[in-house]
């Protein structure tokens, strides 16, 4: 049986959750786009997460749009007491699939409504703002405006908690001026470090950081530093990309996604899996060494 409490709990927003959670992103059909292949599988799956002691589940309405949270409902409503769902607004989905900013008072407030609606909620756990300047990754920018539109929303009572979603250092700071902010959720793992000064400033205010992409953006070289680690501590690469984010910082929390139940139990055994300090800087040198190798072609 799987043991997710030997990873520990860390506070979001006043709850304390586990700190591996699971993320319904993969739940849609291809290119979070449309249902699902095998609705009863997606199903099952987040059965059977809650059924391990899984209490922190985050999606989005737009991812699907709106399949992950109908099927959310569908499987767990009437949720459990101690379960958080976190959401995401910020975006939406054009008629081809591709990702748009949702950026206008009266988009977030529509989004804000539509999970409420498709997870039949009173109130929202927690609701990430996503920020949309770029398609590439954090940009800098003022989101004082679209933060405003969120407040006023938690001031109705539909949001409990605010967070923020690919955002810089500053945009940080900047929401912090204007909300209490419980979460920020970017792209964080081995090799990808930019995070590192802002992951530990949230650490220090006991603030949770939420990776996604665990595995996302590795080169050959990085991938094989990655295989060699996981095969010497019998483990599979993204086993040890979680194990070392659990132990990277406190305030991490994991929500690996997937649609099999076997790989559900894998990416929750990365809980189990004890990274020594010969791993750990085997797994810390691969970000500099591809930067080196870099900078001599």
């Amino acid at each position: 049986m799987i043991n997710i409490e030997k990873s520990g709990t860390f506070t979001l927003g006043t709850r304390s959750v586990k700190r591996v959670g699971y993320g319904a992103m993969q739940l849609a059909g291809p290119g979070v786009f449309g249902p699902p292949k095998n609705r009863d599988a997606a199903l099952d799956v987040l059965r059977e997460a809650v059924s391990t002691g899984v209490n922190h589940i985050d999606t989005s309405d737009f991812y699907g749009p709106h399949v992950t949270n109908q099927l959310i409902r569908e499987a767990l409503h009437p949720y459990q007491d101690d379960l958080t769902i976190v959401t995401k607004i910020g975006a939406r989905r054009g008629a081809d699939a591709s990702w748009l900013p949702a950026f206008s008072a009266q988009e977030l407030t529509q989004a804000v409504h539509d999970n409420l609606r498709n997870l039949q909620l009173d109130t929202l756990d927690v609701v990430n703002l996503r920020i949309m300047f770029s398609a590439h990754g954090p940009a800098e920018g003022s989101i004082a405006e679209p933060l405003t539109t969120l407040v006023e929303l938690q001031r109705q009572g539909l949001v409990r908690h605010i967070g923020l979603s690919n955002v810089t250092a500053a945009q940080v700071a900047e929401a912090q001026s204007i909300a209490s902010i419980v979460c920020v959720q970017n792209l964080y793992n081995i090799v990808n470090r930019g995070d590192d000064a802002l992951i530990d400033s949230l650490a220090e205010q006991g603030i949770a950081y939420v990776p996604f992409f665990p595995l996302g953006g590795f080169t050959p070289l990085q991938s094989s530093g990655l295989q060699a680690v996981a095969e010497a501590v019998k483990a599979t690469p993204m086993q040890v990309a979680l194990a070392w984010l659990l132990k990277r910082s406190p305030n991490i929390l994991l929500i690996p996604g997937t649609s099999s139940v076997t790989h559900l139990h894998e990416n929750l055994a990365a809980a189990e899996l004890v990274l020594s300090d010969e791993a750990m800087d085997t797994l810390n040198a691969l970000a500099s060494s591809e930067e080196s190798n870099t900078a001599q072609h």
